[in-house]
């Protein structure tokens, strides 16, 4: 049976995958850091999805312990923050920066998987747009990760999807939201044009449907390295 070990799993795509992959067969772990609040819902969350709940410590160490504890073939990095949790969390004294947590985190859970699993196939979702002259914070982070990711040699899949966005997300991102919305439908309007690859591959995809692909991605890889465009991210 193949074994997952998914780090994010309690945001939007996160949840999303550890339903998906449990519902498929797959052996998952689902990590939830310790001092989540919301430890008993997620674990009652995932319990019922039919997966394993994890909490280690994001300490190098205890990561490499965990990894070589449930020896996973897939390992899945969904971790990512935002400007409003970085702002709450420097206001409370601790650090939820992107450079904190959707790249120091990352790196630990890549580090330990070199170290205990280097067999598996790491799965990293970035985004749509990531580039060598990308300017934004959060896009500079991903872009870094990238190509650490690529050089350290591991079998992986960089996902870069669009806005990932849709009515069952109860995080309330309305300018996100709103953003999606705008897009979706100046796409639909290039489709009427004739652009229909254009709209096909910006349009904003849901978590149910990223969940699927990214499942599909891992498990039937086209290369030991791909980077999966927003396109390719659909059922």
């Amino acid at each position: 049976m193949t074994t997952a070990f998914v780090a994010g799993a309690t945001g939007y795509t996160g949840s999303a995958l550890v339903r998906t992959l449990a519902g498929s067969g797959v052996d998952t772990v689902a990590h939830v850091r310790p001092d989540s609040p919301k430890l008993n819902f997620w674990h009652s969350q995932f319990r019922d999805a039919g997966a394993t709940l994890d909490t280690t410590a994001w300490t190098q160490a205890a990561m490499e312990q965990a990894l070589n504890t449930h020896q996973p073939d897939l390992v899945f990095a969904l971790l990512g923050t935002t400007q409003k949790r970085s702002r709450a969390a420097s206001i409370q004294g601790t650090d939820a920066s992107y450079e904190a947590v959707d790249y120091q985190l990352t790196h630990i859970l890549l580090q330990a998987c070199l170290q205990s699993c280097p067999q598996a196939r790491f799965i990293y979702l970035s985004s749509m747009g990531v580039q060598a002259s990308s300017r934004s914070r959060y896009m500079k982070v991903r872009w870094r990760m990238e190509q650490e990711l690529l050089a350290s040699g591991i079998s992986c899949t960089i996902a870069r999807p669009a806005f990932i966005t849709g009515a069952d997300r109860s995080e309330n991102r309305p300018m996100e939201r709103a953003g999606a919305t705008a897009t979706d439908m100046a796409l639909e309007f290039a489709g009427l044009l004739g652009f229909r690859h254009t709209r096909q591959r910006y349009r904003s995809t849901n978590a149910t449907d990223l969940a699927v692909a990214l499942h599909r991605h891992a498990t039937q890889p086209a290369q030991s390295q791909q980077i999966v465009e927003a396109d390719a991210l659909r059922p």
